[in-house]
């Protein structure tokens, strides 16, 4: 026990001293964990240098005459893209300055009106003697800064989709912007003699005992349009006014005052 007790205080008076477990060659040794035999493995690998020769970049060396031919390049698509911008910039400011004058100045066509019809002579029994058509229609200027020249103007009266009557109409005239202009017409007197016959007549007064007796007036003018001192090429309008008539030759008034079709050829 006293022995014991001394080799205890040795160890203690010296603790660098430690007891080191003993194998016996004998005994079979416990193999090391696989974490263990992992890390030393890769722990003693050395590094290997690789001595290949590395390809080395190629250098190009180019003459001073190619570098001024890249400079020159360059300068000559710089200098074309801002001239490409500076005509696209343009041609986008000019276009919509022409959209916002054609907005402001586009023309209107002229507005008609049927304004009277009469045929006096289906009131009497001797018409086809008197057989006379007068007719009074507006045409209103409605463009705010355009004139209208009318450099030829013609009526026509139709009945049944047949042409009984034709005659020349207003002189030469400028329509004022928004101004109206009456035109006034008459059939049967002079030049203007109504193709109506017999059987043509009777056809009126058939359809004057139902109360009723349809026309159709028809204007032909060649105008022009004015803006400031620019004229526009010469253009044909066709006018159509559908109207009827009573028994008493006067135009009945479902169809006073109103808007004939308006069209270009």
């Amino acid at each position: 026990m006293q022995k014991k007790r001394k080799d205890s205080n040795f160890f203690n008076m010296h603790p660098s001293l430690q007891i080191l477990p003993f194998h016996s060659p004998n005994l079979p040794r416990k193999n090391p964990s696989p974490i263990h035999r992992k890390t030393m493995s890769s722990s003693d690998r050395l590094p290997i240098q690789d001595t290949r020769p590395q390809p080395q970049p190629v250098k190009h060396h180019h003459s001073a005459r190619y570098y001024a031919q890249r400079v020159r390049e360059s300068f000559t698509t710089r200098v074309t893209k801002v001239l490409c911008a500076i005509f696209l910039s343009f041609l986008l400011v000019a276009l919509i300055v022409f959209f916002i004058v054609w907005l402001s100045l586009r023309p209107h066509r002229p507005r008609f009106h049927m304004i009277d019809f009469t045929v006096p002579g289906l009131a009497q029994k001797p018409g086809l003697d008197n057989a006379v058509i007068t007719f009074n229609v507006t045409a209103r200027n409605s463009n705010q800064h355009i004139g209208i020249y009318y450099d030829s103007m013609e009526g026509f009266v139709y009945y049944k989709d047949k042409q009984i009557g034709s005659t020349p109409l207003l002189h030469p005239f400028f329509q004022e912007p928004k101004t109206t202009t009456v035109v006034y017409g008459q059939f049967g007197i002079g030049t203007a003699m109504l193709a109506v016959n017999s059987r043509r007549w009777k056809e009126f007064v058939n359809d004057r005992q139902h109360g009723t007796v349809h026309f159709r007036l028809g204007i032909m003018s060649v105008i022009r349009f004015k803006v400031s001192t620019w004229k526009s090429v010469h253009r044909k309008m066709h006018v159509n006014c559908d109207v009827a008539v009573g028994s008493d030759g006067l135009i009945l008034p479902a169809w006073k005052n109103r808007k004939c079709s308006v069209y270009f050829s």
